[in-house]
């Protein structure tokens, strides 16, 4: 969903340094995830009201080496369909639909003492429907270092530089992966759920084969605006962080169902003109969260 390098980064670390999730075996693995999430109705500052409905789709292939090293490919869609009503301060509707469009290629290669490294090159289009495609790119790539403890317990840190739409952004990431009991796990959320991956959540499973996560992530989405829209050329952004409650159950070893309820707090939206000047900038009241999410690994 998200279209910032922060999310972004993240996504790509997920796929490439998460080997439980995508390297279970030796081999070439293939996997694809769809997800739907809708965002209820927030108060913004000025009076108006924004709610939003989204898709996401992802899809790839990783080989994984006898040597340990792994390679692979990814495919994302995202398409997130925003709604403003009521009095605001902007000209009209600052934007409607946003579509992603992204490839990356993710690596890893095990080092000494247990240490994984990894780079995620990545390059995306970002964009309101009706804007310029060739003043919508992202591109960029995170480097990252992740230690293997032993089974189920990896943490690691990694620095993403990307260079998004009329703003270079470089920040630090931390992975997690830990186990801390037979039922209890640390995680960071995955990559093909709704809120995205750019959080923690505390996991436990039950008897049942359900899983139950409480956790948080941030999103930001960052994208170029209609060029015959009321800012032309422009530049949107919504900033949020979606706290979240999520239930999931396994059908067979390859595939996922999920389920979401949460809430989006500490919203906030940003306007700026073609060459990135700031226009308007307000917040939203905390809003109802619910995705569902479906993957699969062949």
């Amino acid at each position: 969903m998200s279209t910032s390098s922060v999310r972004r980064a993240a996504v790509m670390l997920g796929l490439c340094l998460v080997p439980h999730a995508l390297h279970a075996s030796d081999g070439r693995q293939t996997f694809l995830s769809f997800a739907a999430l809708g965002q209820a109705d927030a108060d913004l500052d000025d009076g108006g009201e924004l709610s939003a409905t989204g898709v996401i789709l992802r899809a790839g292939m990783t080989q994984r080496f006898a040597s340990g090293r792994s390679a692979g490919v990814s495919f994302n869609y995202d398409a997130i369909d925003y709604d403003f009503s009521g009095g605001t301060s902007y000209p009209g509707a600052p934007w409607g639909t946003v579509q992603r469009i992204g490839f990356s290629a993710p690596l890893a290669m095990p080092g000494s003492d247990g240490w994984v490294y990894g780079a995620a090159p990545t390059v995306e289009w970002s964009r309101e429907n009706g804007a310029d495609w060739g003043d919508s790119l992202i591109y960029g790539a995170v480097l990252s270092a992740t230690r293997v403890l032993g089974p189920d317990r990896r943490i690691g840190v990694g620095l993403g530089a990307f260079r998004q739409i009329e703003q270079t952004r470089v920040f630090p990431l931390v992975l997690v992966d830990w186990r801390l009991s037979e039922r209890w796990r640390l995680v960071n959320p995955l990559p093909s759920g709704p809120v995205g991956p750019a959080g923690l959540e505390l996991d436990y499973r039950f008897d049942s084969g359900w899983d139950l996560g409480l956790g948080l992530a941030y999103r930001s989405i960052r994208f170029r605006l209609d060029e015959d829209g009321p800012v032309p050329g422009g530049v949107g952004e919504e900033n949020g962080v979606p706290v979240f409650l999520r239930g999931s159950t396994r059908f067979g070893e390859r595939a996922t169902f999920m389920v979401y309820a949460g809430a989006m707090v500490s919203g906030e939206l940003e306007l700026e003109d073609a060459d990135g000047h700031g226009i308007d900038k307000q917040s939203f009241d905390p809003s109802l969260l619910l995705g569902v999410s479906f993957s699969g690994r062949f």
